[in-house]
């Protein structure tokens, strides 16, 4: 089986797409690679990000790579919080923190209109192709959920009445931002690998 780098320390994302990946290729974490250095995320867009981080993986370990950046983007909020998503409230990454700073900025607003989008980029064999998935939703009013991660509890998903926290991972995966970009990407991996 081919082994691929995702070049993440969250242990949730790495759990949700290796099942996604499973029986296809080995997964690496950046912890089984031995990389423990913190990966920088200045690009100002997601697609910058993800690039920059596979891009530091590739050059560093010369290994095939992916790496990717999800944003919330709240209309009502100016896409906020977009690629600042998982520093929101501060630098401490605190998903908790992060969706009450929403909760609060969306206090009395009527327009509820979100967008999850996530960039992957993916290195192989040094080439870099960029894969995107997206799914429209709304911001609910307070969180719903114990599944998932980041701000899974006030994110209703278009058609659904449950939040991605209320929903089990492979629902959500089915449907999720994260879900479609992985979906290119294993559809691209599968006709571009042996």
């Amino acid at each position: 089986m081919d082994k691929i780098v995702f070049a993440t320390n969250n242990p949730n994302k790495l759990a949700e797409i290796s099942a996604m990946l499973k029986g296809k290729f080995e997964v690496i974490s950046l912890e089984t690679l031995g990389c423990t250095e913190e990966i920088p995320e200045t690009a100002d867009t997601l697609e910058g990000n993800a690039s920059l981080k596979a891009q530091y993986i590739f050059k560093k370990y010369k290994v095939n790579c992916f790496a990717d950046d999800t944003g919330l983007e709240i209309e009502a909020l100016n896409n906020e919080p977009g690629v600042y998503s998982a520093r929101y409230a501060s630098e401490a990454k605190d998903a908790t923190e992060n969706m009450k700073k929403v909760l609060r900025k969306m206090k009395g607003i009527s327009n509820r209109k979100a967008n999850f989008r996530t960039v992957i980029s993916l290195i192989l064999n040094g080439q870099e192709i960029l894969f995107e998935g997206s799914v429209k939703g709304t911001i609910r009013e307070e969180m719903c959920g114990k599944e998932g991660f980041g701000y899974d509890p006030i994110f209703e998903p278009e058609g659904y009445t449950l939040t991605f926290a209320e929903l089990s991972r492979d629902e959500k995966n089915n449907i999720s931002h994260r879900g479609r970009a992985v979906q290119k990407l294993i559809e691209f991996l599968n006709h571009h690998t042996s």
